[in-house]
């Protein structure tokens, strides 16, 4: 697991380092020639871009932190730091939509006309345009592949930069032939569309954040997948959350009462390993097994059961009734919130007691049974032989 995780964190990096100097390379151009172009929208623009750099090693600092194996303080992993990035990523997409929105209505309502830009601004806008949209959908795709938000929310940054220049081209056109106005009204509609991503993600991040619950369509995936596991009756408490890309499950699997501790484990091992094999982005997953259904049966309303020792007792008293003795025999108990069910399997020495008793293997389990009845929690009995052959 922790391998597959480097590997994810080595490939995000990887696109994340790309738009970096992606970003340093259209920020500087595009500030030079906004300058010598006269267009303050380009210049503005690269100054949005050199900013994404900042974003971008915010990005690589949690990847690497977020990545980390699970330690003494972070058992669970570190996977909710990306989540935390995402959040402030989120945050930082609403700011630059707002502060786009403002800048934007102030431009569109000044007293006087901007200064006319030249031609060399619709170049430079033209290839911070076609840079940023490739490194948008590069980063969209790496992130969709690696089930990402924090890459997701980076790639859509960038796609920010890219809605920005084309403002920039907007308004560097449109000056040029004199709707100076048409770049301020393009970019209220662009800012409220970058405050709506921003918007989004801060609002699917913090419900993670929150443990919401995955979606139904996919816990009902989950579930069906874990019955179909041989041996499981029923899967009730089922519980899930996600943290950063993997998904963490809790559930409560109902197995047949008469089987081992170990049968009933094994079973549940079984649904995990389906679970694993089915959807790639399990992690942690929790399961309690059970033999009947504890949500018909709330703990504050069950009656208190007679541990081991108190029913062996009550065994070996009825025992040394019946046949005089009281010899050695393995006790397996069946608990149920309203009743106990006993198996009982006779050793040699016990087989050799009820032999001197005259008594068959049935007329003991019946003798038994009768001293036991009157006990609130008995509802059953069973005596097997050494060879599993009644006499």
């Amino acid at each position: 697991m922790q391998e597959q995780l480097n590997e994810r964190r080595r490939a995000a990096e990887k696109v994340t380092l790309i738009g970096s100097l992606l970003d340093t390379v259209l920020g500087v151009l595009k500030i030079v020639i906004g300058i010598f172009a006269n267009s303050a929208a380009l210049v503005a623009d690269g100054l949005h871009s050199l900013s994404d750099l900042l974003t971008d090693f915010l990005v690589i600092a949690v990847l690497r932190l977020s990545h980390q194996a699970p330690d003494r303080n972070h058992p669970w992993g570190h996977g909710r730091f990306e989540t935390v990035g995402t959040v402030v990523l989120g945050v930082i997409l609403v700011t630059v939509g707002g502060l786009m929105a403002w800048e934007s209505v102030d431009r569109l309502f000044a007293a006087e006309p901007p200064p006319l830009p030249t031609w060399p601004a619709l170049v430079a806008a033209g290839l911070s345009i076609a840079g940023k949209e490739w490194i948008f959908r590069y980063s969209l795709k790496i992130g969709k592949e690696l089930k990402s938000d924090l890459l997701i929310a980076n790639a859509w940054h960038s796609r920010t930069d890219a809605l920005s220049s084309i403002v920039v081209l907007v308004a560097v056109a449109g000056a040029m032939m004199g709707v100076w106005w048409l770049d301020a009204l393009a970019a209220v509609l662009v800012a409220l569309m970058v405050g709506k991503i921003g918007w989004d993600l801060v609002t699917r991040s913090i419900s993670e954040l929150v443990d919401t619950a995955l979606p139904e369509e996919r816990v009902k995936a989950l579930r069906e997948t874990v019955l179909s596991v041989e041996g499981i009756e029923s899967v009730h408490s089922f519980k899930s959350r996600q943290m950063g890309n993997q998904s963490l499950l809790e559930m409560h699997l109902q197995v047949d009462p008469h089987l081992s501790a170990a049968e009933g484990h094994y079973i549940g091992d079984v649904a995990v390993l389906r679970l694993k094999d089915r959807f790639d982005d399990i992690g942690h997953v929790i399961f309690h097994i059970d033999t009947y259904d504890d949500q018909v049966y709330p703990e504050d309303s069950l009656p208190v059961m007679p541990p081991r020792t108190e029913v062996a007792h009550h065994i070996d008293a009825a025992l040394s009734r019946i046949i005089g003795e009281n010899p050695d025999y393995e006790l397996t108990l069946f608990y149920h919130p309203e009743y106990i069910d006993l198996d009982l399997k006779v050793s040699p020495e016990m087989d050799a007691s009820v032999k001197r008793s005259g008594l068959a293997a049935e007329e003991l389990e019946r003798h038994l049974i009768e001293q036991l009845g009157p006990l609130d929690w008995f509802r059953n009995l069973r005596i097997w032989l050494p060879a599993n052959i009644r006499g």
